[in-house]
C-alpha cells in the first residue's frame, strides 16, 4: 500500500487492462443522495460484477425497474458515458434530467454477439422523487437502454466465448464434410460463465452466422433448472439435465449435441471438460461424450495440427520445413512440380489434406495447381489475369476446408473473386455485394463458411472485412459473400493478415498516427486482452496456423522468420517471400 502522495479521484472506464483482476461492487444510493450522486452510482453499479444487476436496481423507480432490461443489449464506449453537471437539466414539474454522451465503439445485442458501431452516443437520464411526504428520494424513471459503459470496463467485465454449431447445406454445400464453426459471443466472464455459455448455445446461433450452421439441440430445448449453476466434477465430468424437447433425440443425435458442448466449453474452466452427460427431463441418462471421442462426431479443423509451412524460397520455388517450432530442418522443395522451379513463383497456397498446391507466376499473371504427392507435370493455367501492372493481377490464392480454391484478380478493370470447386475446372466469379472497394487479399476459414478480405477502399488505405459464404447448388453453383463487417476497425490500415483460430485472426497494420504492429483480433470485430505480439521490423506477409499451438511466420526485413510460443522472432531463411500454413 503506498504511505505518501496525493488521493486522485479514477473513473471506472480509466482502469487499465492490468486491472483486469480488479472486482467493483456495487454500492447502494446514500440517503438524501443527489440527482447527480443517483445517476454516477447507477453507472458505477453497471460496471460491477452484481449478478442481476440488484443493486443497479436500487437507483430506479420500481416501475422502471420494472421495465429495464439490462441483458436487452450492451452499448460500449470508449471512454464510458460523459455525466457533467453542466448537462443537467430541471423540467417544469421538478424532476432532473441529465444527459450521457460519449462516443461508441461497438455494441452487444441480445444473443451476446458484439458488432462494432462507431457512431455518437448521446441518451438522457430522467430521475424524479419518490417516497412519502416525510422524506423523498431521488430515484431514475428512465434509464438509459440496457447497459453501458466504456471499453476498458467493457474488457475487464466480458470474455469471448466460443459457441460451436455445425455447418449447414448452404455452408459446406451438400456433399461437404459437416464440421464444426465457431460462433464468437461475449458473456460477463465472473457471472456463472460455464452456465450462461450453455443457455446461450443452447438458444441457438447468432443471426449473422444463423443461415450458415445448424444446431442439434432442437428448437426450444433449454436446461430443465435454468437457475440451477452447472459446474464439471473432480474430474473434469459435466452433467446436463435438458427440458422436455430433448427426450426423443437418437443416440446420434445426442453425440453431436454433447460435441457441440464439449468444444463449446473447453477453454471455459482451468482444466477443461473431459466428458458430458446429457440427461433427459426426468433425469435420465441420454447419453455420454467423452472429449477423446468428440473428434469422431464433429470435425473441428481448428484444431487439426499441419505437418509443414511453406513459403517461396530465392529460386521462385515452394519449399516447406516442418511445423514442429524446435525442428531445425533446412526447408526442402515440395514434391511435385511447384517445387521444381520450372515455372517461377510469387505466391502459393497448399490445400488443407497437404495434399496439392496452388501457386501464382512470378508475374501475377496465371493461377497453375499440381500435386504434392505425385509427380506430374504443369498443366494449364487455372485463371489469367488481363491486368497491365503486375501489383494489379492475381492475389495469394486460399484453399477453404472442402478442398476448394479462391483467388483475387485484382485488374483494375475486371477486379473479380473467383472460386474454382475441388482447385479446377471453371471458375466462377463470386457475388460480393455490399463490398465497396477492390478486394486485394483472401483467406478462407478452415469450416468454409467465413471468408477474411483485404479491401482497397477510395483512400487507397486497405481494411480488414469479413464475409459469410453461401453457396447454391447446381449444374453451375452460384457463390456469394453476403453480409461483409469490418473486422479491425480500430485499425486506420491492414497491410496482412491470416486466419489464426475458429474465430481469431492475426493482423498487421496500423492505427491511425501509429507505426505497423501486429496484433490478434476476433472475426466479430473486436480486439483480444493482451493481443499484442512482438515487434517485428517491415512486415509484409503473415502467416498462422488455426492450431493455436503453432508459431507464427512471417516475412519480414529479416526475411522468413518464426515466432514459438513464448519466445522471441527467430529468423529461418534471409531469402524468401509468401509464407503460408495450409489452407
Amino acid at each position: 500500500m503506498p504511505d505518501s502522495g496525493n488521493l486522485e479521484s479514477v473513473d471506472a472506464s480509466q482502469r487499465p487492462d492490468s486491472q483486469s483482476q480488479v472486482r467493483v461492487y456495487a454500492m447502494p444510493p446514500r440517503e438524501g443522495a443527489l440527482p447527480v450522486e443517483i445517476v454516477q452510482g447507477f453507472l458505477e453499479a453497471l460496471t460491477s460484477d452484481d449478478p442481476q444487476f440488484a443493486m443497479a436496481r436500487k437507483y430506479l423507480t420500481k416501475e422502471a425497474s420494472k421495465d429495464w432490461d439490462p441483458e436487452g443489449s450492451t452499448t460500449v464506449l470508449a471512454d464510458g458515458p460523459n455525466t457533467d453537471a453542466g448537462n443537467a437539466g430541471n423540467d417544469a414539474d421538478g424532476s432532473r434530467r441529465f444527459s450521457l454522451t460519449g462516443q461508441q465503439v461497438a455494441t452487444v445485442d441480445k444473443q451476446h454477439a458484439y458488432r462494432p458501431a462507431a457512431a455518437s452516443y448521446s441518451q438522457f437520464v430522467h430521475l424524479s422523487q419518490v417516497g412519502g411526504p416525510g422524506r423523498k428520494e431521488w430515484r431514475i424513471d428512465k434509464p438509459p437502454p440496457g447497459v453501458v459503459l466504456g471499453q476498458s470496463d467493457f474488457q475487464r467485465i466480458y470474455r469471448s466465448v466460443n459457441k460451436y454449431y455445425f455447418a449447414g447445406p448452404s455452408g459446406t454445400g451438400a456433399n461437404g464434410p459437416r464440421g464444426l464453426v465457431a460462433d464468437p459471443i461475449y458473456i460477463r466472464q465472473r457471472i456463472e460463465p460455464l452456465t450462461e455459455t450453455v443457455k446461450a448455445l443452447l438458444e441457438g446461433p447468432t443471426n449473422w452466422l444463423d443461415q450458415v450452421v445448424d444446431s442439434r439441440f432442437r428448437s426450444g430445448t433449454r436446461l430443465k433448472d435454468p437457475g440451477k449453476s452447472l459446474a464439471p466434477d473432480d474430474q473434469n465430468r459435466l452433467t446436463v439435465q435438458l427440458n422436455s424437447q430433448a427426450d426423443d433425440a437418437s443416440q446420434t443425435r445426442c453425440r453431436e449435441m454433447a460435441a457441440q458442448l464439449l468444444f463449446t466449453l473447453q477453454d471455459l474452466t482451468p482444466s477443461g471438460v473431459e466428458q458430458v452427460t446429457l440427461q433427459r427431463s426426468n433425469g435420465s441418462m441420454l447419453c455420454v461424450l467423452s472429449q477423446s471421442h468428440a473428434e469422431s462426431v464433429a470435425a473441428h479443423r481448428s484444431a487439426d495440427r499441419p505437418d509443414y509451412q511453406y513459403f517461396i524460397d530465392e529460386k521462385h520455388r515452394l519449399v516447406r520445413m516442418p511445423a514442429n517450432a524446435g525442428s531445425n530442418a533446412n526447408p526442402a522443395p515440395v514434391n511435385g512440380i511447384l517445387g521444381t522451379g520450372d515455372q517461377p513463383l510469387r505466391s502459393a497456397a497448399v490445400s488443407r489434406d497437404e495434399k496439392r498446391a496452388a501457386g501464382v507466376s512470378r508475374d501475377g499473371k496465371a493461377l497453375y495447381t499440381g500435386s504434392l504427392v505425385l509427380e506430374d507435370t504443369l498443366g494449364k493455367a487455372q485463371v489469367r489475369s488481363r491486368a497491365t501492372a503486375e501489383e494489379d493481377r492475381l492475389s495469394t490464392p486460399s484453399w477453404d476446408g472442402r478442398g476448394d480454391l479462391w483467388v483475387a484478380d485484382r485488374d483494375p478493370k475486371r477486379p473479380r473473386l473467383l472460386w474454382l470447386g475441388k482447385g479446377e475446372g471453371e471458375p466462377v466469379q463470386v457475388e460480393v455485394p455490399g463490398l465497396d472497394g477492390r478486394i486485394e487479399a483472401v483467406r478462407v476459414s478452415a469450416d468454409g463458411v467465413r471468408i477474411a478480405l483485404l479491401v482497397e477502399g477510395k483512400d487507397g488505405k486497405t481494411s480488414l472485412w469479413i464475409g459469410r459464404v453461401e453457396r447454391g447448388e447446381g449444374e453451375r453453383p452460384t457463390i456469394s459473400v453476403l453480409d461483409p463487417t469490418q473486422a479491425a476497425p480500430r485499425m486506420e490500415e491492414v497491410t496482412a493478415m491470416s486466419w489464426a483460430g475458429g474465430s481469431r485472426l492475426v493482423v498487421v497494420g496500423r492505427e491511425s498516427g501509429g507505426v505497423q504492429q501486429m496484433r490478434y483480433v476476433q472475426c466479430d470485430g473486436s480486439v483480444l486482452s493482451r493481443a499484442a505480439l512482438p515487434g517485428l521490423t517491415g512486415v509484409k506477409e503473415i502467416a498462422a496456423s488455426e492450431s493455436e499451438q503453432q508459431p507464427l511466420v512471417a516475412h519480414s526485413d529479416d526475411g522468413i522468420v518464426r515466432l514459438p510460443a513464448g519466445s522471441q522472432w527467430q529468423t529461418v531463411v534471409k531469402e524468401g517471400s509468401a509464407p503460408v500454413y495450409p489452407g
